[in-house]
């Protein structure tokens, strides 16, 4: 088991170093300059659209999911163990610099996360709930690849709803061990799977609106109790803030990481655990984001793009300054949840173990639903036979339960691996459509600068195949109104 958990990590050091990495900074750089920096100049525009009007149809009812909820549910599962685990692994990897590294790419994945949104809802389909889509059904209808479209769903499908989202039932679990200590009993974590794969068959069974109906609740809750827990610890430690901020840039700078081989390896490792919390360019946060009811593609595009800047520049951001602030020296230290938890108690006290408890099971088990959604929808590109899908959210349920009682170390590095693979496909895919992605940002401004409430129908880009909604204006706002004046 080592020795296959060795190759494991040697094998997707290699691959995520020598060709995910180069391709994740290269393109999204070039996403930036083409773009104008769209994941900056627009950031109010994100803002504004996040609480845009959800289209209604005939009957008054929502067309699908609001762009908050489509928000929710990719917050859900991007807001996990990436946020506090994965924070404290790269940071006890890689130092105080990592943190840099995973600043820098969350600003440059911005443009990346614009793209593969904006694309998802374009070539989004509707369904029984309202719209489906994400990069399985922009490389099939974009791209007129089908086979490419089904290699993604099932490196997506192995990655979140089966890897990562017992990684997130396994978190839970260690959480609760560690809250409890020597009391914890040798049971707890069958009882902990078993309790979690019940209440996820309870939601999962219920379709995309239950699923988006519990994360719009859970999400902004624990996303709130975290930070402010986070922030009693920095003003505790006020006085280690400037020492903190100059580790994170000179550690990320250094003449020793800048001349040495441990240079990479900070990259790296702020890069990958960035891109595992945050899933820019990754392929999976468009999932999400084409079930939202919008009156243009560009909307989901900047709501997605504000949602990196949620994961990252917060939630992100105070995992590492609780640990940065309490904990000076990270040559001993231990990795992932139980250094922040260590980081925690060490502030506040036992209790706040338990509060960090409440707030991991809050975080991981709305991961998990996202996890759930994302494969249910790559399920459904592959096959729409009721069985399968059946099939599919046991095995879904079977994985929370299986992560709560296994070792989560070799889950870590077969995930990492799936995970590069699938951001390596998504990458090529929205390279390609790019192209497209620019048009409809140029749209969306030129309706914007004449006043315009944007509205895209596809004869707006007769020239594009593939889109199979956007007929008209009616269809796409409702038939209250058509055209909207800001």
């Amino acid at each position: 088991m080592d020795a296959i958990n060795d190759w494991l990590t040697t094998w997707g050091d290699n691959f995520w170093t020598w060709l995910v990495l180069p391709i994740v900074v290269l393109l999204g750089l070039y996403f930036t300059v083409r773009s104008g920096v769209v994941q900056f100049r627009m950031i109010p525009e994100m803002f504004r659209t996040l609480t845009d009007r959800t289209p209604r149809t005939a009957d008054g009812a929502p067309q699908s999911v609001s762009a908050f909820q489509a928000f929710t549910i990719s917050a859900a599962s991007r807001v996990g163990v990436g946020n506090i685990a994965g924070v404290g692994t790269a940071i006890a990897i890689g130092g105080p610099g990592a943190v840099f590294w995973m600043w820098l790419m969350a600003f440059i994945g911005g443009a990346s996360s614009f793209i593969e949104s904006s694309l998802a809802q374009l070539f989004k389909v509707r369904d029984a709930s309202g719209f489906r889509g994400g990069p399985a059904y922009y490389m099939q209808h974009g791209l007129r690849s089908r086979w490419m479209g089904i290699a993604f769903a099932v490196v997506l499908i192995v990655c979140f709803p089966i890897a990562f989202s017992s990684l997130q039932a396994n978190t839970i679990q260690a959480t609760l061990s560690g809250s409890l200590g020597d009391a914890a009993a040798p049971w707890l974590p069958v009882a902990t799977g078993a309790a979690l794969a019940v209440l996820m068959g309870l939601v999962i069974f219920g379709g995309v609106r239950r699923i988006a109906s519990v994360t719009q609740t859970l999400v902004p809750l624990m996303a709130v109790g975290y930070l402010l827990l986070g922030l009693v610890v920095v003003v505790l430690h006020a006085d280690r803030i400037p020492e903190v901020i100059g580790a994170i840039f000179g550690q990320a700078f250094g003449p020793n990481e800048i001349l040495g081989a441990a240079f990479g390896y900070v990259v790296l490792q702020g890069v990958k655990r960035g891109m595992f919390s945050n899933e820019a360019g990754l392929g999976s946060a468009p999932n999400a984001g084409a079930t939202a009811a919008v009156t243009h593609p560009v909307k989901q595009g900047l709501v997605q793009t504000l949602g990196v800047y949620f994961d990252t520049f917060l939630v992100c951001s105070i995992t590492a300054f609780i640990i940065l602030v309490s904990v000076p020296d990270l040559a001993n230290a231990q990795r992932g949840i139980d250094l922040t938890q260590g980081a925690l108690v060490s502030t506040l006290g036992s209790w706040s173990n338990i509060a960090l408890s409440i707030i991991i099971f809050l975080l991981a088990f709305s991961s998990v639903l996202g996890n759930y959604y994302y494969g249910e929808s790559n399920l459904e590109f592959i096959t729409t036979r009721r069985g399968m899908l059946t099939g599919y959210r046991l095995v879904a349920i079977a994985a929370v339960f299986v992560g709560s009682v296994v070792s989560a170390d070799i889950v870590w590095n077969f995930a990492d691996g799936a995970m590069g693979i699938m951001a390596l496909i998504n990458l090529v895919a929205i390279a390609l459509l790019s192209g497209v992605a620019f048009r409809l940002l140029k749209d969306y401004r030129q309706q914007r600068r004449e006043g315009f409430d944007p509205i895209f129908t596809r004869d707006r880009m007769p020239d594009i195949r593939g889109i199979s909604v956007w007929e008209d204006a009616e269809s796409v706002t409702g038939p209250i109104e058509t055209i909207r004046r800001r």
